[in-house]
């Protein structure tokens, strides 16, 4: 016996260093993945404050809060009983309790079968037996054709649709989805949260809901029902052992949130990087740039793997804590709770008890305990999922909080530092975005004292004076670099305005045709209406007659001809040419005529006649223009030029002959 108790001894000793040696090395590898993260170098993270910050998931408070903000938007009132939403709620929830029930049930039914057949009663056998059958078709609808895979699916589908459509109608609302790729620098990925991370979020709260509803259901009813069979003792230590098992476990799993946020933003940058590749397939063709393309991407997937492995060995390590306790613990301390009433002998529930009975009290009490240890073994385990779906919250809360900030004017992005502005004493100047004022006038552009910026600080003109009214043209020239792509964003209200006055008419009146224009998806209609839809340009009373007679102005009349329709849907960036999508951009103004037209490099790839036929309908129809060229055969079309040195110098002069001279 004593030899047999130091084997024990032994065993367990090894044991118990074999968990602490486990659990040692895996907090070196999750030190020297962390490590790893910080030392690695990527031009797409964030630096590590900002990545600190943004990692932060955990199952706690703010957990709590950010997921009740992001349902109210997922969840309709309650009183709107009409909605499919809550409909389903409502549904599952039905479902959950028939289940529970149907569970009690086949529980006590089952066991009243073998009571019978254990006690030879034939007449017992065959009663409870017919009831059962009875009941099968009804059971089996609910377990096996189950209209709760419908309402969990349809849940699942309901939620994704509604925040879709809340967070698309922020991030489409202005300019938004154009300041959070170029002003703001807070989220590198934003198709990768509207659209994968919102489904695993919705996927994530159903299952959830889905998990937890059921044990607690399952929890309620057999404490109800075990507190008249074994004492209200049973069923406290089973939920003092979940709550103790649920705080420990909770702990334990608090890396997985942030490494669910990690996991998510490196798959944000794999897909980044290769739609970028297919964004520049050309450029990089030209470069023959594939290699170093192959090592950007390598670099990025190996990031991703190697964050993945790290996760699957954590997860791989929950999974043993988790099954050692939420199952095997939890049915230990089960057999122990159940068999106290009938291993003492004392007990008053069984004095009289005969052995039949003994059986039936025995296997009821102990299944319905046994599912209840079921039910806590769920809860504990849903944990996890409660973990991963804190990341998944943090990240849907991050896009919500970026986007309110944007419509309201805020952004944040890396400024260009003071003792670089103060290394040039011409340039000490406090930067604020968004200190100037923007006055909103017809038929007048004037900057009064503005200086001009980028986004993140860096001053091209300290101080930008200029007016200039409808009817007098502008050709804006000078290097590349020198803020002429600048004066246009912020003329657009793209970019925030950093001081003084600037007195333009409202966004609609002001127009802007870039070289390489636009075509949108859609029939060709649609390429000369953009972005108007075929009802608003029946409200503006322009037929399909007087876009023919656009598209006729700048000969693309052979188009229409050729497609034979205006609802023909072609993939208009291929069709058609450069020369024809320049010419096509300017058919759109003519269908537009706003009041200023700001035209960048737009009629690099149309010849001479037409560019004078273009220039002449503008000013014919009275659509003022700026315009970006090195043409010399336009300098006829314009009064004034504005020409910058790159230096933070402009001049704004009259163009005389001698002018068109000297450009020429």
């Amino acid at each position: 016996m004593a030899a047999f108790s130091k084997y024990l001894t032994a065993k367990n000793s090894s044991i118990a260093g074999g968990i602490l040696l486990f659990l040692y090395l895996l907090k070196v590898r999750i030190r020297s993945d962390r490590q790893n993260r910080r030392t690695g170098s990527s031009a797409l993270m964030l630096n590590t404050e900002k990545d600190g910050k943004k990692d932060r998931a955990a199952v706690d408070k703010v957990f709590f809060l950010r997921l009740l903000r992001i349902l109210r938007i997922m969840v309709p009132r309650f009183s709107a009983w009409r909605c499919v939403t809550t409909g389903c709620l409502f549904l599952i929830a039905v479902m959950l309790v028939a289940r529970t029930y149907c569970d009690v049930w086949m529980i006590q039914n089952g066991t009243m079968i073998e009571s019978a057949i254990i006690g030879r009663t034939t007449k017992d056998f065959k009663r409870t037996l017919f009831s059962f059958i009875k009941f099968m078709p009804l059971v089996s609808v609910l377990f096996f054709f189950s209209p709760l895979v419908w309402g969990l699916n349809e849940l699942k589908l309901r939620f994704r649709e509604r925040l879709t459509k809340n967070l698309y109608d922020q991030y489409l609302q202005g300019f938004t989805y154009y300041k959070m790729g170029n002003l703001d620098n807070r989220i590198a990925n934003a198709d990768q949260l509207l659209t994968q991370d919102v489904e695993k979020f919705c996927n994530s709260v159903v299952d959830l809901y889905s998990n937890l509803s059921k044990p607690l259901l399952d929890i309620g009813l057999y404490i109800f029902k075990l507190t008249s069979a074994i004492g209200a003792q049973g069923p406290a230590i089973m939920m003092a052992y979940l709550l103790i098992s649920g705080l420990f476990l909770t702990r334990l799993r608090r890396p997985i949130g942030k490494m669910t946020v990690t996991e998510q933003r490196f798959e944000g940058e794999y897909r980044y990087v290769n739609s970028r590749l297919i964004t520049n397939s050309e450029e990089v063709a030209f470069y023959n740039g594939n290699l170093r393309e192959k090592q950007i991407i390598h670099a990025t997937f190996k990031k991703l793997v190697d964050h993945l492995h790290n996760f699957i060995f954590f997860r791989f390590s929950m999974g043993f804590v988790d099954s050692m306790i939420a199952k095997y613990v939890a049915t230990v301390v089960g057999y122990l709770v159940v068999s106290r009433p009938f291993l003492n002998l004392a007990h008053p529930r069984h004095l009289n008890s005969t052995h039949s009975e003994l059986l039936e009290d025995y296997y009821q009490s102990g299944r319905m305990l046994l599912r209840m240890s079921q039910a806590l073994g769920r809860i504990v385990l849903a944990g996890r999922e409660m973990t991963r779906l804190s990341g998944f919250t943090s990240r849907i809360n991050e896009i919500m909080n970026v986007l309110n900030e944007l419509n309201s004017g805020k952004y944040e992005r890396t400024m260009v530092s003071q003792q670089e502005r103060e290394s040039d004493p011409a340039q000490k100047i406090i930067l604020v975005p968004g200190a100037g004022q923007i006055i909103n006038r017809d038929n007048i552009i004037k900057f009064d004292h503005t200086p001009l910026a980028t986004p993140n600080g860096d001053l091209l003109i300290r101080d930008l004076n200029f007016e200039v009214k409808s009817g007098t043209n502008v050709l804006v020239c000078g290097p590349n670099g020198c803020g002429k792509s600048s004066l246009f964003r912020v003329l657009g209200e793209l970019w925030p305005l950093f001081g003084g006055q600037l007195t333009k008419p409202e966004r609609g009146k002001l127009f802007y045709v870039p070289q390489r224009p636009y075509m949108t998806l859609g029939s060709l209609r649609d390429q000369v209406i953009y972005p108007d839809t075929h009802e608003e340009q029946m409200q503006k009373g322009i037929s399909d007659q007087v876009l023919k007679e656009y598209l006729n102005n700048v000969q693309l009349g052979h188009i229409l001809d050729r497609e034979g329709s205006w609802d023909a849907v072609q993939d208009w960036m291929d069709v058609l040419s450069g020369g024809e999508k320049q010419r096509m951009a300017m058919a759109r103004l003519f269908y537009h005529k706003p009041q200023f037209a700001i035209l960048d490099e737009c009629t690099s790839a149309v010849s001479v006649d037409v560019e004078d036929y273009i220039y002449s309908h503008c000013r014919k129809v009275g659509i003022t223009l700026f315009t970006v060229s090195h043409r010399k055969s336009l300098w006829k079309h314009h009064e004034f030029y504005l020409h910058m040195d790159g230096r933070g110098n402009y001049e704004f002069n009259p163009i005389t002959e001698e002018t068109v001279e000297f450009g020429s």
